[in-house]
């Protein structure tokens, strides 16, 4: 990330630090390009996938709750990558080398890692609208055009809507704290899919009990998807957690994970 003028010690309120690292994020093009390459993989994924539904070895048809489902719900790309952004806006000081003169200019490290997971949280979030009006516009598309008549209901559709932002924002959070302790940024990256993509399918297949406490298959059920659907091993029958659950569970990662990263890597020399 590109080097900004901080103001000095003296004024930096945290509320000051959030308005910073909210500039940082919004002047750079990695924010963006992050967010467009989620939304064309979220277009791509639930296009393909309603164009196939009722068809063999596709996903059920749209005429069913299970089929209407899988779409609306299995864009789930939003949600890895608002835990990619979260990771460039921690480890991008390290990368582009402009640690040190954010940590000169403000001395409480741990103000600056808090500020750095709040904006992670809001520009997740971000990440979490646009994939939901993404993956709904092509659902609804898909079933309208084939006059099928919508079996889900409004609030239904709200609770996953909520569920999907809350998820992202959490998980914008939890890639902050990652990239704090990883502070390697390809390593960070790379982390967060082969975990999203491998390592919770083959924990999930392999104890199904499991699945529901894993970070970011709690952040999918919150969304709506089965349980799963968003990896590469079957469903194991185990309930997705409840919201409250859920969200309590990825609030207390980010929240570990933070206090893991202020004792030990945000103290450590950046020159």
């Amino acid at each position: 990330m590109t080097a900004l003028a901080v103001p000095a010690a003296g004024t930096n309120s945290f509320p000051r630090l959030v308005r910073i690292e909210l500039i940082k994020l919004t002047s750079v093009r990695l924010s963006y390009g992050l967010l467009a390459v989620s939304v064309g993989l979220t277009l791509l994924w639930t296009i393909l996938q309603a164009s196939q539904a009722g068809k063999a070895n596709g996903p059920e048809p749209l005429t069913g709750y299970a089929g209407q489902t899988s779409i609306i719900t299995g864009g789930v790309w939003g949600l890895i990558f608002a835990a990619v952004l979260g990771v460039t806006i921690s480890s991008g000081e390290f990368r582009h080398n402009t640690a040190t003169n954010t940590y000169l200019a403000v001395p409480g490290r741990n103000r600056v890692l808090a500020a750095k997971a709040v904006v992670g949280a809001i520009g997740g979030a971000v990440y979490g609208v646009v994939g939901c009006v993404t993956a709904l516009a092509v659902g609804l598309s898909f079933t309208a055009a084939h006059g099928y008549r919508l079996l889900i209901g409004a609030g239904t559709l709200a609770d996953w809507s909520i569920g999907r932002v809350v998820g992202t924002a959490l998980l914008g959070a939890i890639g902050v704290v990652l990239g704090s302790l990883v502070r390697s940024q390809l390593a960070a990256v790379v982390g967060v899919f082969v975990w999203a993509l491998l390592v919770e399918s083959l924990i999930g297949g392999l104890f199904g009990a499991a699945r529901p406490y894993l970070p970011y298959t709690a952040a999918t059920s919150l969304a709506g998807t089965p349980l799963g659907e968003a990896g590469f091993s079957p469903a194991s029958g185990v309930p997705p957690l409840p919201f409250a659950a859920a969200t309590a569970l990825l609030a207390a990662i980010a929240l570990a994970g933070a206090l893991v990263a202020a004792r030990t890597t945000v103290r450590r020399d950046i020159t």
